[in-house]
């Protein structure tokens, strides 16, 4: 509440609770005009960024990159393997380019993966091959994702999937009944 100079004779006492109740009153209703704008403000802003703003994107044909790899096939499914067995799989892809391609790097996603592959370069037109190992030490469905890097920066990406059941940690018991029928002969 502000009062500025208000000379305090008994006659003002009823000038003065009006004033200081129309202050009251002007200000709250300020309050609630700067609130309301604001909440405006803030619904038309979240309103307007909900709405798809599609840009067309130019095609640059000039950095386009011709595939120069053709993989047999970019997913293999191990099916059902014990746990603590590893596995492998051989993915094989073809370099239909016209000049030699060179595997830069060949990565898995994890440690249990490992993948081997020829550093020599691949002719045109010729086959290779990247074998692919699994170690299943964990029980459960897997997938995993091996990133072939190729002539620098282009790339592909091979999957391996599969589900580890799990073995059980001792072996079968002994059959009593067995022992007793080779007893009898």
């Amino acid at each position: 509440m502000i009062v500025k100079n208000l000379v305090t004779y008994p006659q003002f006492e009823h000038i003065k609770f009006v004033y200081v109740s129309l202050n009251q009153f002007y200000f709250n209703y300020t309050m609630k005009k700067i609130f309301a704008i604001f909440c405006a403000l803030s619904l038309t802003y979240i309103a307007g960024a909900q709405t798809n703003v599609t840009v067309p994107v130019k095609e640059d044909k000039t950095t386009s990159v011709a595939e120069v790899i053709s993989l047999k096939e970019t997913e293999y499914d191990f099916g059902k393997i014990p746990q603590g067995k590893p596995v492998t799989h051989v993915f094989t892809f073809i370099n239909t380019g016209t000049t030699p391609l060179v595997l830069d790097n060949v990565q898995a996603s994890c440690g249990c993966t490992t993948p081997e592959w020829s550093k020599d370069a691949v002719p045109a037109g010729a086959t290779s091959k990247i074998n692919v190992g699994y170690n299943a030490m964990n029980d459960g469905p897997f997938s995993k994702f091996i990133t072939i890097t190729y002539n620098g920066t282009q790339s592909k990406q091979v999957t391996i999937k599969g589900e580890v059941w799990k073995t059980p940690t001792t072996s079968a018991p002994e059959n009593s009944g067995l022992s007793s029928l080779k007893n009898q002969q």
